[in-house]
């Protein structure tokens, strides 16, 4: 039994194999619409969303399979003081597999070891995401063709992004990358990062000006200012609008390049830029069920 709590639980290898599968599914939807008849997913969400935990429920609906879940801790025993481990024994009881997100770091490692079916990270605090990332590499290799040989901005909230950590995890696998790092000092890239990056002797910049940037980037993704990862509220008001993708900055721009983004968007990306075809944020919550239904498949070791 697998668990996927890192976008590095899979070789460059079964990522491969993943992404062929999800694009045959996007292909040929009524192949898969009863692979996963008379199975349940549970999505134990102790925090806000409506991407992840809505692609996870379209993806098992799609697949034919049942979904049951809390999306708020306060709905579930949580709130009656039950553990993260305690909460698992019992789901495991009740479904095949679970998608998990959860403001303390690691909290869904913990459940994934107490756990008798496959526990999915759907998002832990700061720290990982990893089936964003599955969905941003997705996005790239079915637009671009490849996944090396990248020039990648990333903009905005690279300190408490978990977006942004886990996607320069898993492209740091790749040959002939080059990250461009884009952010205010308050919010850059955290030191594990960079020193990770040094370590395998990949090049990377850290700047302020993403116009100065623009003309270099095969790919930008853009981030938001989390409002809820601030202790102080001067400091998000501060921040939250130092970054905005408008028309103009996009004409700076190569025509080839893509814009991605984890979403949701708040003021980081004018509504002027949603017409550029260069802007894929909204195609890529699309792949994010692809890849979504091709991972449950491949945990629950079942075929089309």
């Amino acid at each position: 039994m697998r668990h996927l709590m890192n976008p590095l639980d899979f070789t460059v290898e079964e990522l491969e194999n993943l992404f062929v599968l999800a694009n045959d599914i996007e292909k040929n939807p009524a192949k898969y619409a009863h692979v996963c008849a008379g199975k349940k997913l549970a999505t134990c969400f102790y925090e806000p969303s409506t991407r992840t935990r809505l692609s996870f429920e379209a993806a098992m609906y799609n697949l034919g399979g049942n979904v049951l879940g809390f999306s708020d801790a306060g709905n579930s025993s949580a709130a009656k003081g039950e553990s993260v481990a305690d909460t698992i024994r019992m789901i495991s009881c009740y479904a095949d597999i679970c998608a998990m997100r959860h403001p303390k770091e690691g909290a869904p490692l913990v459940a994934s070891e107490a756990s008798s079916v496959p526990v999915i990270n759907a998002g832990d605090g700061g720290h990982q995401h990893p089936t964003q990332t599955l969905t941003d590499l997705l996005t790239i290799r079915s637009l671009k063709g490849h996944l090396d040989n990248l020039t990648i901005g990333l903009c905005g909230d690279l300190k408490f992004g978990r977006t942004v950590h886990s996607l320069v995890d898993a492209l740091s696998r790749y040959k002939g990358m080059r990250f461009i790092f884009i952010s205010p000092d308050e919010l850059r890239i955290p030191d594990y990062i960079t020193e990770m990056l040094d370590e395998k002797k990949i090049p990377y910049e850290e700047v302020i000006r993403l116009e100065d940037k623009m003309p270099e980037l095969d790919i930008l993704y853009m981030t938001r200012v989390q409002k809820e990862r601030f202790f102080n509220e001067e400091d998000y008001i501060r921040l939250k609008d130092f970054y905005i993708l408008n028309k103009a900055k996009m004409r700076l721009a190569p025509q080839d390049m893509l814009v991605l983004h984890p979403l949701p968007r708040v003021n980081e990306i004018s509504t002027d830029v949603d017409s550029d075809p260069r802007a894929v944020y909204f195609k890529q919550a699309q792949y994010g069920v692809y890849v979504r239904m091709a991972l449950i498949m491949t945990l629950l070791e079942l075929t089309a």
